[in-house]
Formats: C-alpha cells, structure tokens, sequence
C-alpha cells in the first residue's frame, strides 16, 4: 500500500477491538518511529498500554477509551513544533494504516495516565490512539478544492492533486480550517485559518499536500 492509498483508505476510528497490537507489528511501528524521529528531531513514541489516557468521560462516551495503545507527540517545544508534530504524526498514521492498524488524532487526554518521556525543554503536543478498530470509520463530510485553495487560474496537475489529498486530511472537528495558495511564481503557502489544534492540522495537510503533489514543504 502505497502513502497515497493509504490517504484513501484511512478514516478516523474511535471504538477499537479489545486485542494487543501484535509483537512483530509493534517492532515495525518502533522502527518508523525511530526513522521519523532521526529525520525530524521529534521524539515521538510508542505506549504499548494506553492505560488511563482516555479515561476522560468525553473519551469514554466516543469509544476512545477502548483504544489498546497510543503515540505520544513530544518534541522540543519551538515554534514550529506544532506543524512538524502534524507533518511527521501523519507520516506514522499512515504507515500504520498500512499495517492494518486504525487511528484518531486526539487532543483531549489524561495527561497524567499517559507513561510517556517528556524531556527538559520538550512539550508533549497531542496524542494519536491505535490499535485494531471495531469497524474502519467513515468518511467525512468535506468542502470543495474552490472552498480551501487559492490564486492563480491556470494550475499545474501537481497543485490540484495536491488539494486533492490534502481536502482528505484529518483536522479538529472537521473543521478544514486551512488555505491553500498558488503563487505566481508556483511557490505554495499555506494559511491557518485558526482554531483548536490548526497548527497540528497545518503540519497534517502539507502531508498530504506533499505526498499528492509529490514534493517536499516542510
């Protein structure tokens, strides 16, 4: 499967299997993460047992709280440490999709039920839920390429499958708070429109933006 397929495939889950992640499939999710981690400075991890992450009532009323394991997105916290954590947390969510594995992106969790290692001068951003889901989601209502891009007429096909992709991204309540801007020169920006977690969401759509135009932006 390849990161565009896994785009396709892949849909927010929330209620998983009561069934461990399995030893081998673990060892590849700990090799991806230590590659991504060298590659981006990030120190993203695996926590086999979620324990009381999700034990939150909010979490518990949406099935969170069933999930086996989960990753903590910890970086050194600068500026930009949100939009990297976005970027290179999909890049394993997608990977894990390809493992036959299921996720949510969740921002709301017990902080102190999580047995992660955040160093001095690191932050611990938001946390990703896994395991093997009870069903494989749905997709989600979406505005149009029109609604989230903008500049230029004339496109190449490598800007519009860009938006495509990018249009699939997971974001904080759906909401697709993000712009996308075609320059004359083809230089891209991208606009946070604002909202909860839209940095994050920012770092996960130039992702997907980049997997489906097929160039590097972060």
């Amino acid at each position: 499967m390849t990161e565009k397929e896994a785009i396709l495939a892949r849909h927010t889950v929330r209620n998983y299997q009561d069934k461990p992640i399995a030893p081998e499939t673990v060892r590849l999710i700990e090799e991806k993460i230590r590659e991504l981690n060298e590659i981006s400075g990030l120190h993203l991890q695996f926590v086999a047992e979620a324990g009381n992450t999700y034990n939150r009532f909010m979490n518990k009323t949406m099935g969170l709280s069933t999930a086996p394991s989960v990753i903590a997105c910890v970086g050194p916290d600068e500026e930009n440490l949100d939009q990297e954590i976005g970027y290179y947390g999909e890049k394993l969510v997608l990977y894990l999709q390809t493992l036959g594995l299921n996720t949510c992106w969740a921002g709301m969790f017990n902080k102190k039920g999580l047995t992660a290692e955040i160093r001095e001068g690191e932050r611990l951003v938001i946390t990703i839920a896994v395991g093997y889901g009870k069903d494989q989601g749905r997709q989600h209502r979406s505005k149009s390429i029109e609604q989230v891009t903008e500049g230029k007429a004339e496109r190449p096909e490598w800007f519009t499958e860009g938006a495509k992709m990018a249009l699939l991204a997971p974001t904080a309540i759906n909401q697709q708070k993000f712009l996308i801007r075609l320059n004359d020169d083809d230089t891209v920006d991208f606009i946070d429109r604002k909202g909860p977690f839209s940095q994050v969401d920012l770092g996960i759509v130039k992702c997907h933006f980049d997997i489906g135009a097929e160039r590097k932006s972060l």
